[in-house]
């Protein structure tokens, strides 16, 4: 999801709970990088409650998000 064009300090974490986002923020986080997206296959189209809350932290606040999803068998194939 796009925010600022400016990328200076990004926060890792697993899942964009608001939790996450919020302490992004306190850090000084303009952008978010996770495991975890907001959109899956067989889920409800509709942008409500959490999913909204969450949106509307990283649209207010111009948060780039950038997630990573990867199949668990795959990270196996690099490791010695």
């Amino acid at each position: 999801m796009e925010g600022s064009r400016r990328v200076q300090k990004i926060a890792t974490g697993v899942t964009t709970s608001l939790a996450f986002l919020e302490a992004a923020l306190e850090w000084g986080g303009d952008t978010v990088l996770v495991h975890h997206g907001y959109f899956w296959k067989n889920e409800a189209l509709q942008i409500t409650g959490r999913k909204y809350q969450r949106l509307r932290t990283l649209i207010q606040n111009d948060i780039n998000l950038f997630a990573y999803p990867f199949a668990a068998g795959f990270a196996s194939r690099f490791r010695q």
